[in-house]
Parts: C-alpha cells; sequence; structure tokens
C-alpha cells in the first residue's frame, strides 16, 4: 500500500508537537522553530507555508527536515542549524565559533549610532566582533565611519569578513587579544559586547547557550573579568572626548559604573533594554567637545566629534 505524502501542515504539526514537548517551548515558540526549519529546507518563506499548508511533500525534503528536527530536539539553537540570525534587519551567517546574535545588543548599536555623527568621518572600533553584527551595522548606518574590528579567535573572524562582505559593509578586521594589536591608536568610540557571565553560573548548562562558545560568554568568577580589562585599557585608545559603551549583565550596571569612574571616565549612564533590564553602560573620556545625543537619560553621553 503506497503511503500517503506528508503535507506542509502535517509537518509543522508533528514537529510542533516534538519540539514543545522535548525542549520546554511554548507551543507558538515551538511553531515558530518548526516553520524556521521546514521554510529553510523549503527554501521558502513562512507566507508561503501558511498559504501551501495543504501541499504534499517530497519525501526528500521529508528527510532533510527530520534531520534537523532530530538535532532541534537536542537543543542545537535554531540559527545554528539554518545558519543565519536577522540582526537589525539584516541577515547574519553565524556558526558555533560565533555567538548567536541577540535583540538586547540592538541597544548598544542605537546607543552606539546616537553618538557617531553622520557627517562626520569618525573612528570606531568593536571589540570582540565575533560575527561582526555591531561593527557592521554600525558602518552600514554611517558610511563615513572609519570602523575596525578585532577577535582573537581566527574563525570567528572569517565569519565576521563573510558577513561583512555578503552585507557590502567596509571593515578593518584585527586579529587581536582586544587592545593588544592596536598599540598607539586612538578612537572617537569603542564598544563591545564582551563575556560577562559568571564561569559557575547555571545558565551555561542550559538552553542555546550550550552549544556557544563558552570563551565568548564566561569571564570569571563574577563575570566581570574582561570588563575590567576593557574598562582599564581603553583611556588608552580613546581620543580626548571619546566614548566608551559596554553590554553587561543585568546586575552588573553598578559594578561597571564604579570601574568607570575609577578609571576618569565622565558623564557615566546605563540604559535599559526592552525587557526593563539594565543593559548597557558607558561613559566619555575626559576632554573634547561634544552635543547632547538626544537620549532621556540622567547624564547623557556627547555625540562623538572629530576634531580632537
Amino acid at each position: 500500500m503506497r503511503r500517503e505524502a506528508a503535507t506542509v501542515a502535517g509537518l509543522l504539526d508533528d514537529a510542533t508537537a516534538r519540539i514543545a514537548a522535548a525542549l520546554g517551548l511554548a507551543h507558538r515558540d515551538a511553531r515558530l522553530d518548526a516553520r524556521v526549519l521546514a521554510a529553510h529546507v523549503l527554501g521558502t518563506d513562512t507566507a508561503w507555508l501558511i498559504a501551501h499548508d495543504t501541499d504534499p511533500l517530497a519525501d526528500t525534503h521529508v528527510a532533510a527536515f527530520e534531520s534537523l528536527l532530530l538535532r532541534r530536539l537536542d537543543g542545537v539553537p535554531i540559527a545554528y542549524l539554518v545558519g543565519t540570525r536577522e540582526f537589525y534587519g539584516r541577515p547574519f551567517r553565524v556558526t558555533p565559533d560565533v555567538l548567536i546574535p541577540r535583540p538586547d545588543t540592538e541597544l548598544l548599536v542605537e546607543r552606539a549610532l546616537a553618538c557617531i555623527p553622520s557627517d562626520q568621518a569618525v573612528d570606531v572600533l568593536d571589540l570582540g566582533t565575533g560575527s561582526g553584527c555591531i561593527a557592521i551595522t554600525l558602518a552600514l548606518e554611517r558610511p563615513l565611519a572609519r570602523v575596525a574590528a578585532v577577535d582573537r579567535s581566527t574563525a570567528a573572524l572569517a565569519i565576521a569578513r563573510r558577513n561583512a562582505d555578503i552585507l557590502n559593509a567596509h571593515i578593518e578586521f584585527l586579529t587581536s587579544d582586544w587592545f593588544a594589536a592596536l598599540a598607539g591608536r586612538r578612537f572617537d568610540l569603542i564598544v563591545s559586547n564582551p563575556p560577562y557571565v559568571a564561569a559557575a553560573d547555571p545558565h551555561l548548562a542550559r538552553g542555546d547557550v550550550r552549544f556557544e562558545p563558552l570563551t565568548a560568554l564566561a569571564a570569571g568568577h563574577d563575570g566581570l573579568d574582561d570588563l575590567r580589562r576593557l574598562i582599564r585599557a581603553a583611556c588608552d585608545h580613546l581620543k580626548p572626548g571619546g566614548a566608551l559603551l559596554l553590554e553587561h549583565g543585568y546586575d552588573q550596571a553598578d559594578a561597571v559604573i564604579e570601574l568607570l569612574r575609577q578609571h576618569g571616565f565622565e558623564q557615566t549612564c546605563t540604559l535599559r533594554d526592552l525587557g526593563g533590564l539594565n543593559r548597557v553602560s558607558g561613559g566619555r573620556r575626559p576632554g573634547g567637545v561634544g552635543r547632547a545625543c538626544g537620549y532621556t537619560c540622567a547624564d547623557v553621553l556627547p555625540v562623538i566629534n572629530d576634531d580632537s
């Protein structure tokens, strides 16, 4: 007897139930995962899946989908399975060599863009660039900016370079352990989303982060090791009046602000992410002249200028 061909709807219904059960996801989130995997396998989009829910599927497509689904049931992140993740409205290629871009990091980008004038060629540095999503977005949104990006991982830099090529962004990429390869260079703005999770944090053994590079996540017993290093060295690589912006954990804002002040930064402030959590803190190196950047923050950072 001939087996009845699977349909789009049947495939999605079955996968949704299995993902929800295996990963403990809500039905809506499990359904989204199933749709992303199906769209990837079929080379289409969600709208097509909805419009063609009764269409039969070829056995080859069903087999390819099942292969990805089994890996998802083991917890492998969707972004690694399909090879891309959207960030600031653009697709970025990702592999297990880099962190998966997250919406919370868009706050860091928005803050940086508010500090970069659109009509001046200022120097910007992204430390620990990973997939390149921060540096590339800044370069595309501010074409006059001279953007450099560093990472100590050559594998991560390969991904970042590929993303820059695909998105036609002009970036200077350097292999460097933070500032190690940047002796004598100074920038108008330094941004970073460094590792900031405590090494013993139980969240490192849960969810998607189990599959992400640990060196890009954990930073010592309190998660502040790399933030301390960056803040301590940053003033030597900032022009007078230049700004430093850092993403950090929701409970690290006070510690980061204290470190910034200890190392001479002025106009320090912290901004909250979409969930209302403290997520980005920064300050300005003394000297230079800046204009208010328009953010409703108790102590706003100036817009960077290139006359210093």
